[in-house]
This record gives structure tokens, sequence and C-alpha cells, in this order.
């Protein structure tokens, strides 16, 4: 799965999200997983879906994001096809590129984020991308939403997915964000098949400010 991701924190909210672009159909369907309070997880290249459920469990219990990266990866027989990243709660990263993903790929681990990409057409793909968090961290405008959905515009920019566009996703997770209060998916958003996946991507973003404003501009404190 060509893809490239990057999987945050929002210490000041407490907000956990993760965004992805591919040349895949649907890919919100697979890379993004995301629990309130616990942690968010991007899982792709040949991707892993185990990965997902059973890396959230690790990190409820306590284990960090690199205890989790570490503990999946060594049980995955196949661990050298897939890249995997992850930030918990705490803010803490881990990322994982195995030597079989296809070039280029790579990945960064920063303090609240990390972004991860293969097949693409270089380093700077994820180089843009965590520039662009960095950025918008030090900011502090608009929330993780915005800062996620930015860091893939400049990932595309920068060249993105060297087979090309199809789909993206953002999925954002706030406890009690979810509709009525019900769960914990405070965005989750998923364009399955479009020319410009990130730009319609924004589009369904801003919809989604309209219609739940008061939760924008209010935004719980960690």
């Amino acid at each position: 799965m060509a893809t490239f991701s990057i999987v945050a924190f929002d210490a000041k909210t407490g907000d956990l999200g993760v965004t992805v672009q591919s040349k895949f159909f649907a890919v919100g369907s697979v890379v993004p997983w995301a629990k309130a309070g616990v942690g968010a997880i991007a899982t792709q290249s040949y991707a892993n879906v185990a990965y997902g459920p059973e890396g959230l469990e690790r990190l409820a219990k306590g284990q960090s994001a690199r205890d989790t990266v570490d503990a999946l990866t060594k049980a995955d027989a196949n661990r050298r096809l897939r890249q995997l990243g992850i930030v918990d709660a705490k803010g803490q990263s881990a990322s994982y590129t195995g030597s079989g993903c296809k070039h280029w790929a790579g990945h960064i681990e920063k303090p609240n984020f990390c972004a991860q990409g293969n097949i693409l057409t270089g380093k700077e793909v994820v180089d843009a991308m965590a520039a662009s968090f960095e950025a918008s961290q030090k900011r502090a405008e608009g929330g993780l939403c915005d800062w996620l959905a930015n860091a893939l515009t400049a990932g595309q920019k920068a060249g993105g997915d060297s087979r090309g566009r199809q789909s993206a996703a953002l999925l954002v997770v706030r406890k009690n964000g979810g509709y009525a209060g019900g769960s914990d998916r405070f965005i989750d958003l998923r364009v399955d098949d479009h020319k410009t996946p990130i730009v319609e991507l924004h589009r369904l973003l801003s919809i989604h400010k309209k219609i739940f404003r008061r939760a924008h501009v209010n935004p719980p404190k960690a």
C-alpha cells in the first residue's frame, strides 16, 4: 500500500489523530486507528491491520509507543514488509519501516508526532510533513485536525505517492467527542476515490467545522 501518513497528539487538548493519502482505494478503511486517551496508529505497506486493535490494547495497558512498535513487529513474521507509526497519549512517538518496503520508504519520529511513507517520490515528502506539523504546533492556530490536514497537503506538494493519488482519510479522537457524546470519534472523514483526495478532504473538514462549530471553537483542555 503506497502511502504517506502522519500520526499525532495535541498536548493542549488531548486530541489524537491520523491522516493519510494513498494510491489505493479507501485507504481510510485500513490505515488509521485511534482511541481517546490511549493513542493513534497508522499501519501501512502490506498493512497488518491487526496492528491497529492490538496496538491500542497494548497502549491502553500502559506500554509506550516504542515498546508497542517493537512488540508488534517482533511478533510479525512478515515485518520486513510493514510500515507502522504510533503516538501514545503522552506524546511519545515511534515508527517502523521494514527493509522490504518499496523505495522510497522511511519515517521521522518527533515529540507528539511521527510521519512515515512508502513508494514516495523521496525523503522530501516526510520531511515536508514534519516541517508543516512542527510549524503548526508552534503557531498553535486551529486544531489538530488542521495541523494534520495541512501536513498531508505539504507532503503532496513535496511529491507524495510516486504512483499518484486516489484516497485520503482523517481520523481525530476526543473523549466523548463523537455524535451526541456517544463515542470518541470526533472527526472521521474518508475520501475513497477521487482525483484530488486531499483537496476533497479539506472540503469535507470545512463542512465538519460548520456543522460542529462549537466543538471546534471550544476544544477541551487536557
